[in-house]
């Protein structure tokens, strides 16, 4: 009886407690007349404690996208035999914009695992090799041919190079990208896992090369019982206290015919561009993203979470360069983006941000029997130096025609016609 009576009168007490803590007037409609300890529901305490403003257009870290088509590439009339995707990261060296690329010229469109031969690729970073090219103002390119080519067989690459990223480290160059032994898509029964490739890379004394490849696997794969078992890919270098911080995408589940996967990304450490790589023992340290983008901002590091997972579409930042928090959520996100980011590899303490970039645009031609992707520019202000109002609208208007093109599958409908058939006959 003495024990039912103190719990009673102990969740008396704390009623009592939480009503005393409720505010008595109504929030100010002016910021300036809010009490610095005033008591507030969850969203609004997140909007002044979590997001660093409480307006859109007053957080550096949130911003709208626009793009630009460039020019100085070309498809081959979009008839899927070349494709350009996947870029680096963007550097200014002797006057002039350099980015690195998945390129692929084959006799034939992507036509899947089954079909694929020495020849026909099975998908479109199949039989690629790393191209690059150079700009003066970023719209405008010039291809300057293969900076990787695939290398002969058994060395890490013979099938494929794809997804290159750039490093600048002691005034030397290293391209990271990941190296197809097998055609993509193929099973790997060891490892019960689609798409095995490991990060290799390759180094040279300038932008232009030539580039010598290391012919060795740069960030190993985990054990068999660890997450990043299966696949290790996107490889991202940034340069942070004297030392290397590659971030890379893994996933948690078998990449199966039904896409079953949770990508998430992980992060490893050296103090020399080819290893060894120490792997961060919190990693993951991303619960979400295919395909991200991630630059130094302030102390810290941003990440552009696009597509999949629980928090895609979402601008994050750790601080720690470990522990990343939302800051913004957006839309249109670049695809595959790769960053102009002055502060990549300067190691400040009180980095930029970045405003621009190209990123990739799959299945150009709209046409998924001659699938390619070709690479476009955006433009966006997530930097300290940069206030631009246009960048940070939220209220975007897209036509009504994008929204109707999203339309029901006929799948769809009977299944609707079907309930309401249903309810009819009720």
């Amino acid at each position: 009886m003495k024990k039912i009576l103190l719990i009673a009168i102990s969740t008396l007490f704390l009623a009592c407690t939480q009503k005393e803590q409720r505010p008595t007037t109504a929030f100010p409609l002016k910021l300036e007349d809010l009490e610095a300890n005033r008591k507030m529901s969850s969203a609004m305490e997140r909007a002044f404690k979590h997001y660093e403003a409480p307006r859109l257009l007053d957080n550096e870290l949130y911003s709208n996208f626009r793009y630009t088509e460039v020019d100085g590439f070309d498809y081959n009339g979009g008839d899927g035999t070349i494709t350009r995707r996947d870029p680096s990261k963007i550097i200014f060296e002797n006057g002039k914009y350099y980015i690195w690329y998945t390129y692929r010229n084959t006799a034939t469109e992507p036509r899947g695992y089954k079909a694929a031969n020495d020849t026909i690729p099975s998908m479109d970073w199949d039989l690629a090799e790393i191209w690059y090219a150079t700009s003066i103002d970023g719209f405008t390119w010039e291809e300057q041919g293969v900076a990787v080519p695939r290398p002969e067989k058994p060395k890490p690459g013979w099938r494929s190079v794809a997804t290159a990223d750039i490093l600048k480290f002691k005034d030397k160059y290293y391209l990271y990208y990941q190296a197809f032994n097998a055609p993509s898509g193929k099973y790997d029964p060891e490892r019960d896992a689609y798409d095995i490739c490991p990060v290799a890379m390759s180094k040279a004394d300038s932008p232009d090369g030539p580039w010598t490849p290391v012919d060795k696997v740069v960030v190993p794969f985990g054990d068999s019982t660890e997450w990043d078992w299966r696949v290790i890919h996107d490889p991202n270098p940034l340069v942070h206290d004297g030392k290397i911080y590659l971030y890379y995408k893994s996933g948690l589940d078998v990449r199966d015919a039904n896409r079953k996967f949770w990508d998430c990304w992980g992060l490893v450490i050296a103090d020399d561009p080819e290893g060894p790589f120490e792997k961060h023992p919190l990693s993951p340290v991303t619960n979400s993203g295919h395909e991200t983008m991630i630059f130094p901002f302030r102390e810290g590091v941003a990440a552009l979470i696009g597509t999949d997972g629980i928090e895609h579409y979402t601008i994050q930042y750790a601080k720690d360069w470990v522990n990343f928090e939302i800051m913004s959520v957006s839309q249109l996100f670049p695809t595959a983006g790769g960053v102009y980011c002055p502060d990549a590899f300067t190691d400040t303490k009180n980095a930029d941000g970045i405003t621009w970039g190209l990123s990739h645009f799959i299945n150009a031609g709209n046409d998924w029997g001659n699938m390619y992707s070709k690479l476009g520019r955006f433009d966006c202000d997530l930097s300290l130096s940069v206030n631009d109002p246009s960048l940070k609208q939220s209220n975007i208007l897209y036509p009504n025609e994008l929204y109707f093109s999203r339309g029901l599958s006929e799948e769809q409908r009977k299944r609707i016609d079907d309930r309401n058939k249903a309810l009819s006959n009720k």
